[in-house]
């Protein structure tokens, strides 16, 4: 039988490098997000199981895995490095200035727009602070890849995670009154087919408009005679009349007001998914990213920018 090597403190780097490699599934993703080399990562991994006296993962060419005895280290050592965070951030919160880096996942037109400029602020106003910041619409993994706070409009709940609101969203259907003298408007989304229309597609997939009337929500397929995969690029396109789009008021809110884009459909418009602050479940949560959700809803409590 193998002996055991006395288990402590002294492998915590090695516990660190395993969960990575087992959140990640890989041995070079954990290593880059460990800032560590390939093999150090390996090294950590052989230390761990010759320690522990058990194999933890299975490698292969092209995937690591975790073995029986791995799954159920990991799931302790979740909670090892869990308790660890909430160490930290007891320790962070006792001191009133935010510090640290601070690594933020924004959506991409909403965070250059609306939410950067608040970013800004706030690094002048902390000095200590760095941020590394994401920029995607999919709903990224936050506890997985190690994320501080997300911004996102809607989402579905999730029970590793906070969720707070900040603002109010909605989509807005609208055409620029160039299109509209030459096509007239749609008196409802039947009319749509007959209509140019500028559709949205994310990861290949054209993403339906929605509709509601009488509390009913109604997917509409477009035909898309051009489709973009970029919002901001898709409102430059309704701007110069090239058709009918559909898209959240915090992109085209100065449009609308000024009357270069006009909104149609007003009485299907369908109930709107709110802008919220999501962060990880803890007992602590750091100053950095308590004051940043907080400048962020201050900023926004007399309105959002997008005029909703």
């Amino acid at each position: 039988m193998t002996a055991i090597t006395p288990f402590g403190i002294d492998h915590f780097g090695d516990v660190l490098a395993f969960v990575r490699v087992a959140d990640a599934q890989s041995f070079t993703l954990a290593a880059e997000k460990l800032g560590l080399s390939r093999s150090a990562i390996g090294k950590c991994i052989a230390r761990l199981e010759q320690d522990l006296g058990a194999r933890l993962l299975h490698r292969s060419t092209r995937s690591v895995s975790l073995s029986d005895e791995g799954r159920v280290f990991y799931e302790h050592a979740q909670r090892i490095l869990a308790e660890v965070d909430n160490a930290a951030d007891a320790m962070a919160s006792r001191q009133e200035a935010p510090r640290g880096r601070l690594r933020i996942d924004l959506p991409v037109a909403l965070g250059r727009l609306h939410l950067m400029p608040l970013l800004h602020d706030f690094l002048r106003q902390w000095p200590d602070v760095d941020a590394d910041v994401s920029f995607s619409d999919d709903y990224t993994d936050l506890v997985r890849d190690g994320i501080d706070v997300a911004i996102r409009i809607g989402g579905e709940v999730d029970s590793r995670l906070v969720r707070r609101v900040l603002a109010p969203h909605r989509l807005i259907t609208c055409a620029a009154p160039a299109y509209l003298d030459r096509h007239g408007a749609p008196a409802h989304p039947d009319d749509l087919p007959r209509h140019q229309t500028l559709a949205y597609t994310h990861m290949g997939v054209q993403v339906p408009w929605r509709f509601a009337q009488a509390g009913q929500d109604r997917l509409v397929q477009i035909a898309g005679r051009v489709r973009l995969g970029n919002t901001e690029a898709l409102r430059d396109a309704a701007l110069a009349g090239a058709g009918i789009v559909q898209l959240g008021a915090f992109l085209i809110g100065d449009d609308l007001r000024l009357g270069r884009l006009a909104p149609l459909l007003e009485t299907w418009a369908p109930p709107g998914a709110p802008v919220c602050a999501v962060y990880p479940h803890r007992r602590h949560l750091a100053p950095k990213v308590r004051r940043l959700i907080d400048d962020i809803a201050a900023a926004w409590r007399d309105g959002a920018p997008w005029g909703d």
